[in-house]
């Protein structure tokens, strides 16, 4: 059986430089993220459609079907993203801050790349901004569509794709807006054929509608994936398949906004197991 690219870390860091204190913090309760709106006392006199993070305001909810998403991503040169481009890959599907990545890549224990693929450009400056502060050479964030930049990227990156994470994604909940959320089939079909043998594919959400969507899109696929519980028992699962505990040592803030207000966080890991035909 194939090493787990899970990776496990300490979930909290310590560092002494103020300057990092952006990411290095979880957050505080009532604090926003992602599509998360923000709680304050003007809030009504914000757009609903719009939350601060940080000294930047964002839209939190983006229309991935939009024109202007509608093209690829320039594939970037990868031995000037990262300084060995032949190491294994994690790409995180909807970084969002970045703070989870980042984290990741500066405290892994082993020699890996991190793609952070965001649809929301200004967070995206943000994150390569706090990369090239901490002079990290394993991490690289792109303003991009996964849905149509996905495939592309992945396919000339040198090293192979070890890790792919989409964790709570926008659940955009009106049923005409299903069709904009990122799990979709074409993204499983890439995902599927990209993704090397003994890779991983870790979703999750807080929002149960949202994780059976995604569960169904990869259980779809069941030929080439296995539910990790089937693989390593060391992933403990309840009685409805929902992986109890997050593998990565690691929460994002989504995740832990969500667990400070009671919500529980469904949880799904695939490992790919033959070649996609």
């Amino acid at each position: 059986m194939a090493s787990s690219p899970f990776l496990r870390i300490a979930p909290t860091l310590h560092l002494r430089r103020c300057c990092r204190k952006f990411w290095c913090e979880e957050p505080k309760e009532g604090t926003t993220n992602g599509w998360t709106r923000r709680r304050s006392t003007s809030a009504a006199q914000r757009s609903p459609d719009v939350v601060e993070l940080g000294h930047i305001r964002i839209r939190q909810h983006v229309n991935p079907l939009s024109s202007s998403f509608a093209t690829p991503v320039e594939i970037p040169v990868w031995k000037e993203v990262f300084r060995d481009p032949s190491l294994p890959l994690m790409v995180d599907i909807g970084s969002g801050s970045g703070r989870f990545l980042i984290w990741l890549a500066k405290n892994c224990p082993e020699r890996r790349n991190y793609l952070g693929l965001e649809i929301r450009q200004k967070l995206v400056e943000r994150s390569q901004f706090w990369v090239e502060e901490l002079g990290l050479a394993n991490i690289h964030f792109m303003f991009a569509n996964a849905t149509v930049s996905f495939e592309p990227l992945v396919s000339t990156y040198p090293g192979p794709l070890m890790l792919v994470s989409i964790l709570c994604p926008d659940p955009h909940f009106k049923k005409r807006h299903h069709k904009r959320r990122v799990v979709q089939a074409s993204l499983v079909d890439s995902i599927s054929k990209r993704l090397s043998i003994g890779g991983q594919v870790f979703v999750q959400s807080d929002v149960l509608e949202l994780a059976f969507d995604m569960r169904n899109q990869f259980d779809a696929c069941l030929d080439v994936f296995e539910h990790v519980d089937t693989i390593d028992n060391n992933f403990l699962c309840d009685t409805q398949g929902w992986v109890l505990h997050n593998p990565m040592g690691i929460r994002t803030e989504r995740e832990i906004h969500a667990e400070l207000e009671g919500a529980r966080i469904y949880r799904r890991i695939y490992q790919k197991q033959k070649h996609c035909i």
